[in-house]
């Protein structure tokens, strides 16, 4: 066999896992949804981080104040925003939101473990719904429809995460698609509540659901208080911990919206690409991150590469292409993201040398504050 012939069967090889791993998680989310859900539910804090969110939360507070269906309060922490977030709070006022303004993180915290740290203090409800202040409900049952697949999986001694439906468009949705991606193409969904390992887990911090006696037991945010990947960091504590964690689609229930432009997203991606796939804060180029990125170029880069170099290459990049456009179908992007697919894997790969570089000099910062 030639080295072209070789290399082309380990992509094949890879992308053929991939499709394996993608139809189990597609038919076991697609069969959570299904599930009945009960009616009879506990009462629930929605907890939100807000750091100069006065946009986002303009759009997230009407959709949290016009839930039904199930005894909720909402608290919102300013963490020291220097925008218009306290006068939104101001502007929203009711008897169900609680807002809290911060002072911002102390020495050892980050800003997010400390907001929803300080949040949870001042929470009453029987089980604790953190999330981003870019997300927003879906309809006016929809966080007691988040609640109720909380309860079927279990309640008390389990969490809940999954993927919300992402609503970024234009070239930033290039980017955000990668987020469903990562997930539903690598993580075996079904084994994460079945195996205890922690490696094998996943909270998405934009939307995740934890009993408050757990988590008052558990302080899962004091735990991780100075990790920039707490929402990683948190989902394998609570499995070392013995909690049970499933990973649902939530897109029926939350909708995100993270970025507004391409470069707002790159920034905000190159804070923990560097981290996600296995770099340190201050040294990214450890043996686990030039392990991963070599595995992602092989599998998503050089498809590409080789069909640029001649036909034969076509074999490699169908399945690339259609494994995202499966992805993308499931969450919802537009058509164009995913004939753009060979392009955004290798932004990919680019985002993730970026994010490594910019680790390794100390120049990452979000929101006005050093990420370290």
């Amino acid at each position: 066999m030639t080295p072209l012939e070789v290399l082309l069967g380990a992509v094949l090889l890879v992308h053929a896992t991939v499709a394996v791993v993608l139809a189990v998680n597609l038919v076991s989310l697609a069969r959570d949804r299904r599930r009945a859900l009960p009616t009879d539910l506990p009462s629930v804090s929605v907890l939100v981080p807000a750091r100069n969110e006065e946009a986002n939360l303009r759009t997230l507070l009407p959709t949290l104040l016009a839930q039904r269906g199930v005894e909720a309060e909402v608290v919102v922490v300013d963490d020291a925003s220097d925008d218009g977030t306290w006068a939104v709070l101001d502007e929203h006022a009711a008897p169900r939101l609680v807002a809290i303004r911060g002072s911002g993180p102390p020495e050892g915290w980050v800003g997010k473990p400390h907001a929803l740290y300080q949040a949870a203090k001042r929470a009453t409800g029987d089980v604790f719904v953190f999330l981003d202040a870019d997300a927003q409900l879906r309809d006016d049952r929809a966080l007691a429809r988040l609640v109720g697949r909380w309860v079927a999986n279990g309640g008390s001694g389990t969490a809940m995460t999954g993927l919300p439906r992402y609503l970024d468009r234009g070239p930033a949705a290039l980017l955000t698609s990668l987020v469903p991606f990562a997930v539903l193409a690598a993580l075996p969904i079904p084994l994460v509540p079945r195996v205890q390992a922690p490696s094998l887990s996943a909270l998405n911090g934009q939307v995740w659901a934890l009993g408050a006696d757990d988590y008052r037991r558990l302080a899962p945010h004091e735990a991780v208080r100075n990790d920039v990947l707490e929402d990683v960091m948190i989902g394998r504590y609570l499995k070392r911990s013995g909690v049970r964690l499933y990973f649902q689609d939530l897109g029926g229930e939350v909708a995100v919206r993270m970025y507004r432009s391409f470069g707002e997203a790159w920034r905000g991606f190159q804070k923990n690409a560097a981290l996600l796939a296995g770099g340190k804060p201050g040294r990214p180029f450890t043996v686990g991150f030039v392990g991963f990125f070599l595995l992602y170029a092989l599998s998503w880069v050089v498809p590409s590469l080789l069909w640029l170099g001649g036909s034969p290459g076509l074999v490699a990049l169908a399945p690339l292409v259609g494994i995202k456009l499966l992805i993308d179908r499931a969450g919802r992007f537009p058509l164009w993201v995913s004939a753009l697919a060979p392009a955004t894997l290798a932004l990919g790969a680019l985002l993730q040398l970026d994010s490594a570089r910019a680790h390794a000099t100390g120049r990452v910062s979000w929101k006005g504050r050093a990420v370290s």
